[in-house]
């Protein structure tokens, strides 16, 4: 093997000659080779101006030797081929060394993958540093036209992903993504949003920047409530940070062990097996794991090779399945599917406007911030509302509120889920704008 440097991105044949190269050089009784290459660029601003411009190439073999049931990993970030034969050889030899592995399992067979691969845009791959800088200059003319100071991050990356094993298996995807993250801030009034996509040409720049420097405009002074339960709208940006928790607490293991709000105990406390069936969330409530979809055109398998095709998670608000590893599918004689993500929410036709103007009285939340845990086995959570909180009255936004801390069971949030809006990408979800019946605020933050 003769690899001298490094390109920013490799081909796809490139790629899967290496991860090819390195396993025929292995002397471990098998051995697994993931490969992730590519080009990271973020063009960050400030106060209405630009402050950084950085790129970033990555390059990182990782190689992974068993004999029997013990293995080690070792890494490289070198092309080059005696840091390459040197990574192998101390793969092999942490791995005669390492404990053994109750939960072993054997590598992946050669495997079949039923969607298209990951999409791959030239245009942002060869996105430029002004390219990307007319696209924030734009964005923050829209601020200072509203006297507001905007910050934020625009970026773009081109990726590649590939994987080889001892066992056949050989996989790769080539994917880029571009994300927008715009504040605005005017007096003692901020907002947020953001938008993902395949392509940097599908970021809505104007359209979102105007939405966030209004709805930072609107608000300025703040009022106080009474912390309490209220319906609650939440703009998609702020329920694509509440969702994956749901989906993250459907473990099977975890369900059937006890740790999960899926999980079912007996007379006696102890685990007696999991809710997958039950009609838990509210009809609306439709999930899927689909990197299909039109917003994402993702992966189409996982970090071990397994394929990740659509899946039907939540449908119709009854859980379909849970989330078995391989090890513990094994255990329960099933089959393992993968992780569920990334996540997709149905929505409706409806726009957010549409969801306030059905609203006698809510509170319109922009976005969930610092969200973590209460209680891992009920899914209850706690954050703050950030960034432009309102009160809605009689179908229309009456007065900017001081933001508020919360704790909230999620699956009882999915329970009162009453209507729903368009989706969006969000990171690596599409989700909906949605309205819920009942939310627990405990008290006032001061937070902006």
């Amino acid at each position: 093997m003769t690899v001298t440097t490094s390109p920013a991105i490799l081909s796809e044949d490139q790629a899967l000659s290496l991860v090819e190269k390195v396993v025929k050089q292995s002397e471990a009784e098998e051995v697994f080779v993931s490969l992730s290459t590519g080009e990271e660029s973020l063009s960050r601003f400030s106060e209405n101006q630009i402050s950084q411009n950085i790129s970033k190439t990555v390059f990182s073999l990782n190689i992974t030797s068993y004999f029997g049931n013990k293995s080690a990993s070792a890494a490289v970030t070198d092309f080059d081929e005696e840091a390459i034969a040197s990574t192998i050889k101390r793969s092999q030899e942490l791995a005669k060394i390492a404990p053994a592995d109750p939960e072993w399992m054997p590598l992946l067979p050669p495997q079949t993958y039923d969607l298209p691969p990951a999409a791959f845009d030239e245009a942002t791959a060869a996105a430029s540093p002004l390219a990307r800088a007319e696209m924030v200059r734009q964005a923050c003319e829209i601020a200072s036209q509203g006297g507001a100071n905007a910050s934020g991050t625009l970026s773009a990356e081109a990726s590649l992903y590939a994987i080889a094993s001892s066992t056949g298996l050989r996989a790769c995807n080539h994917a880029t993504e571009a994300e927008f993250s715009f504040t605005a801030r005017i007096d003692n009034g901020s907002s947020w949003s953001e938008s993902t996509a395949w392509s940097i040409r599908q970021l809505p720049i104007a359209q979102l920047a105007q939405q966030v420097v209004d709805r930072a405009i609107a608000s300025r002074n703040p009022r106080d409530i009474t912390p309490g339960i209220y319906p609650v709208i939440f703009d998609g940006a702020a329920f694509a940070n509440l969702l994956p928790w749901i989906t993250w607490g459907m473990d099977a293991r975890a369900a059937d062990e006890g740790r999960s709000f899926m999980s079912i105990a007996d007379a006696e406390g102890k685990p007696a097996g999991n809710r997958a069936g039950e009609q838990l969330f509210s009809p609306l409530v439709q999930v899927q794991r689909d990197p299909a979809h039109p917003l994402l055109r993702s992966g189409n398998f996982f970090g071990d090779g397994l394929s990740n095709n659509y899946l039907e998670i939540i449908k119709n608000g009854v859980p379909q399945s849970l989330s078995y590893s391989r090890y513990w599918a094994v255990q329960k004689g099933t089959e393992s599917k993968g992780d569920f993500y990334p996540i997709v929410m149905t929505g409706s036709d409806q726009s957010l406007a549409d969801l306030i103007a059905q609203s006698d009285r809510a509170i319109l939340v922009s976005r969930a911030w610092y969200v973590n845990y209460v209680n891992p086995k009920t899914s209850e959570v706690t954050g703050m509302t950030r960034d432009g909180t309102f009160w809605i009255e009689d179908g229309k936004i009456a007065y900017p509120i001081k933001n508020l801390r919360f704790n909230q069971s999620l699956p009882d949030m999915l329970r009162d889920v009453d209507a729903l809006s368009e989706v969006k990408r969000y990171g690596n979800s599409v989700v909906p704008g949605v309205r819920v019946k009942a939310f627990n605020f405990t008290s006032i933050t001061d937070s902006l």
